[in-house]
């Protein structure tokens, strides 16, 4: 596929609005760059904490940096997951991801932050070479996931601005 169509944002008939608040985060380019650009920024600020800071939540409740992170790779498993069931033209609706219940049987917090940090960048590469090489007419195709059509080019851009979005949660929740 020309990078030229996989630089078009995707537009709100291609995502649930609910997605609209990840997908305006991500710079405007080809989306697969921008995977590429995002994973090594991501990697820069994850490996300059330690173990032990890690393991901080910032308030009763909420998850620490670690969970954050499987969240991050688990939700990129999904969403990637999604583009492919409907960039191969499967037309069977997938459901919703309970990113809660995800995040509490994830085991997270038990793993080093090493291996969390690895899975991430291993993830990331694997959504990277699925995107990468697609066709124009796989990357436009749409499905049902979580009782909404979302395209593959969104679920791309969703991808990006889900880490964006939790990278900056990071830098200003976990971190300052």
């Amino acid at each position: 596929m020309q990078a030229s169509e996989r630089a078009a944002r995707p537009g709100p008939d291609e995502h649930a609005p609910y997605y609209s608040r990840y997908i305006e985060r991500v710079p405007d380019g080809d989306i697969v760059i921008t995977l590429d650009l995002i994973r090594r920024e991501t990697l820069e600020l994850l490996r300059t904490i330690s173990e032990e800071r890690s393991m901080f939540a910032y308030a009763p409740e909420k998850w620490n940096i670690r969970e954050v992170l499987g969240h991050v790779a688990d939700g990129e498993r999904v969403f990637s997951y999604r583009a492919l069931w409907f960039a191969r033209r499967s037309e069977h609706p997938l459901p919703s991801m309970e990113e809660n219940e995800f995040a509490k049987y994830g085991g997270h917090a038990r793993r080093s932050w090493n291996s969390i940090v690895a899975e991430y960048d291993h993830v990331r590469t694997a959504t990277i070479d699925l995107f990468d090489h697609l066709d124009a007419e796989s990357f436009l195709r749409t499905g049902i996931a979580g009782g909404q059509q979302v395209s593959v080019r969104g679920l791309a851009w969703i991808i990006a601005g889900h880490d964006l979005h939790h990278r900056e949660m990071i830098k200003t929740r976990y971190l300052a």
